[in-house]
């Protein structure tokens, strides 16, 4: 065994040359870092402490991972017990992988890519199983739970950053309270909650500053953004952390900062466990525990010094004034073109681990534990398992919520006047190609363009108007709904109603801008009617733009789709193509076009009461002239009776619109789970 795990060691000393940062040249920035702690660490609050009945110790006992090639139907929710026999194609990710981690420990989990330390924590946190088919206990103080019982203990800090970017720090944690706190607590004391954390966590100084977006709007620095996202989860004041790489996308000093955070965060009596991603030599001394992985078994759990004298006892010390993070994930990776000699030498340290003292006081805890457990059948039926109920009802979360939308709109000033630029450029370019148009027998076919750019641009701006603001959101939307904060419906109707009130401003300012200039009917009740019907298209297109938002995967890929759904709305909604001359098996298209309604309510909204149409000799829109506004209409193929009906299919358009996005979204939760 000796002489397979020096053939990897040899392997090292062959790479050597490539490697850099042998030094230990952040002794400065670890002086930096503990005195820009020094301030939060001197005024925490005790009420951070866990009491010593709270403390939880976790463990995780023989947990198997295997991947469905073959799509079968994958286990959700809870780490489900396999009856059935192993598939040919499936991949055994984690093989029967054990270990424990103390309260008042950080423990961090490394290993190269593929060695399974992401799915590990994974199947610790019950979460991203989808696909996977799982075995084993996890187990808190020796007691087997599930995914509803230690999400009540726990909280969970994933890799990327998901906020509202236009709030401002102490805004973000006040929802966070509003929502993740318990329905007893008054709002006095959620607040007080939240000056606690920020005080905590170094974020005092940057509470009225806004989140930023990247790129878009100047926020916060990455490593306060970290803090944020941990103060969230620390409202509940939580026994055990888990942090999926904490530090990806920060500096060096700012890696620095949060792992000292997190080690402090386990000083306080909690459990935390993160995944880390080459950490430097610095963050590596301040590791409480560490858990190798390597090609799905557990390569070492122990402490440091444990791992530097484990390590030479198999004569693969760490070399001197090197990074012993880089030196165990080297040692334990899979080198292209020697995958053979890498394998043989992992199975070597694995296998050393096992039958190692601290090996086997793991494997003794869970003989015991899984004995004790074996009775426990209800933890093995996800069936069963209730998922984690919502700390305040559904009132409460809808106004949280809503709150939250609202202050993502009007924070954003630079959206809503871009809009308003937009429209305002639209319109009055349609003022001035149609200014000043009369009632003879060219006004005719022109106030028909009218009517048509009208309904294009109100469409267009609305149905880009909520892709911009809920297609982005809905990662977060998922991963809070996923974190037990909110109802599906709660987030989706505080989005429509958000969205409503500068639609319904813009709708208004297209009409009004243009409806008398261009010369359309002149009763001020007439006038009134347009403006309705501007705003019950807007209310079909937002509908439309929350479909697209649901079904697009991105951002990006949104505009595409946009041109697909729209397009064919546009094409048989009767403006340029006669309702009688639209295709039996393309009708269907048609009743679902808010511009065939809207177009049908414009036309005898403006027309049903004209009695005299000029007629002059020299005319060039037809050798037959039209006198009168009925016959504007009969041309059209459009009957006064149309109107109410037309109306009617306008908004259940747009009731129908937003019914289908909503179910969209709740088949993208379930997919997600």
């Amino acid at each position: 065994m000796a002489s397979t795990v020096a053939e990897t060691r040899l392997i090292i000393d062959n790479n050597e040359s490539r490697k850099s940062g042998s030094g230990s040249s952040g002794e400065y920035a670890y002086e930096i870092s503990d005195y820009a702690l020094s301030a939060w660490k001197s005024n925490r609050d005790p009420t951070g402490e866990i009491p010593q009945d709270k403390q939880l110790t976790i463990s995780w006992c023989n947990i198997n991972a295997f991947g469905n090639s073959n799509h079968a139907q994958p286990t959700k929710g809870a780490l489900s017990k396999n009856k059935g026999t192993e598939a040919p194609q499936q991949t055994h990710i984690l093989k029967n992988v054990s270990g424990v981690a103390h309260p008042g420990e950080l423990l961090v989990i490394m290993g190269s890519s593929g060695a399974g330390k992401t799915t590990l924590l994974n199947c610790l946190t019950f979460r991203n199983l989808k696909d996977l088919e799982i075995t084993g206990l996890v187990c808190l103080n020796n007691v087997p739970v599930n995914q509803s019982q230690l999400a009540a203990h726990s909280a969970y800090v994933q890799q990327d950053d998901l906020f509202i970017g236009y709030l401002t720090v102490k805004e973000q944690l006040l929802f966070q309270s509003m929502v993740r706190m318990d329905s007893q607590y008054t709002a006095e004391e959620r607040t007080q909650r939240v000056e606690e954390v920020m005080i905590e966590l170094a974020l005092k100084k940057c509470e009225n500053c806004q989140i930023g977006v990247p790129g878009i709007v100047k926020g916060i620095s990455g490593g306060e953004r970290k803090r944020l996202a941990l103060a969230g989860e620390f409202l509940t004041n939580p026994s055990i952390l888990f942090c999926d790489e904490p530090t990806t996308g920060l500096d060096s000093f700012m890696a620095l900062n949060v792992v000292q955070l997190l080690r402090d965060i386990a000083r306080t009596g909690r459990t935390v466990i993160t995944t880390l991603h080459q950490p430097s030599s610095e963050i590596f001394q301040h590791f409480d525990k560490l858990c190798l992985m390597a090609e799905g078994r557990t390569a070492f759990l122990g402490t440091t010094k444990e791992a530097n004298n484990f390590f030479t006892k198999l004569t693969a010390p760490c070399p001197p004034n090197f990074n012993p993070a880089d030196h165990y994930i080297q040692l334990l990776a899979i080198i292209p073109g020697s995958e053979e000699s890498c394998k043989r030498s992992i199975k070597a340290v694995c296998d050393a681990f096992e039958s190692s003292s601290l090996g086997s006081a793991i494997k003794r805890r869970t003989t015991e534990i899984i004995k004790s457990a074996k009775n426990s059948s209800d933890l093995w039926d996800h069936e069963k398992i209730k998922v984690k109920p919502y700390r305040v009802g559904w009132f409460y979360q809808f106004w949280a919520v809503l709150w939250r939308s609202w202050l993502s709109v009007i924070k954003n000033p630079a959206a809503t006047k871009r809009r308003f630029i937009l429209v305002t450029i639209e319109t009055l370019i349609i003022t001035v190609i149609y200014f000043g148009q009369k009632l003879d027998q060219d006004g005719v076919i022109n106030l028909d363009g009218v009517f048509f750019y009208l309904l294009v641009s109100i469409s267009y701006q609305n149905v880009f108007g909520i892709i911009n603001t809920f297609c982005g959101e809905i990662p977060l939307f998922i991963k809070e709904h996923k974190d037990g904060m909110y109802r599906a419906d709660v987030y989706y109707l505080s989005k429509v109603i958000c969205a409503l009130p500068v639609s319904i401003m813009l709708a208004l300012l297209s009409v009004t801008l243009c409806y008398f200039a261009v010369g359309l009917n002149p009763e001020f009740g007439r006038y009134l009617i347009a403006v309705g019907i501007s705003i019950l298209v807007c209310l079909c297109a937002q509908g439309l733009g929350f479909i697209i938002s649901t079904i697009s995967p991105s951002l990006e890929l949104a505009p595409p789709i946009v041109s697909i759904g729209v397009s064919p709305l546009l094409m048989l909604g009767g403006i340029f193509l006669n309702f009688k001359s639209i295709p039996e098996y393309l009708k269907w298209i048609s009743e679902l076009s808010w511009f065939k309604y809207g177009f049908q309510a414009y036309m005898i909204n403006q027309w049903s009461n004209v009695a005299h149409i000029e007629c002059h000799m020299n005319s060039t829109a037809q050798s037959i002239c039209i006198t009168n506004g009925i016959e504007v209409l009969h041309k059209q193929n459009i009957s006064l009776g149309e109107f109410w009906p037309a109306i009617l299919s306008l908004v259940l358009l747009s009731i129908l619109f937003r019914l289908v996005g909503y179910l969209i979204l709740l088949l993208k939760v379930s997919k997600d789970e």
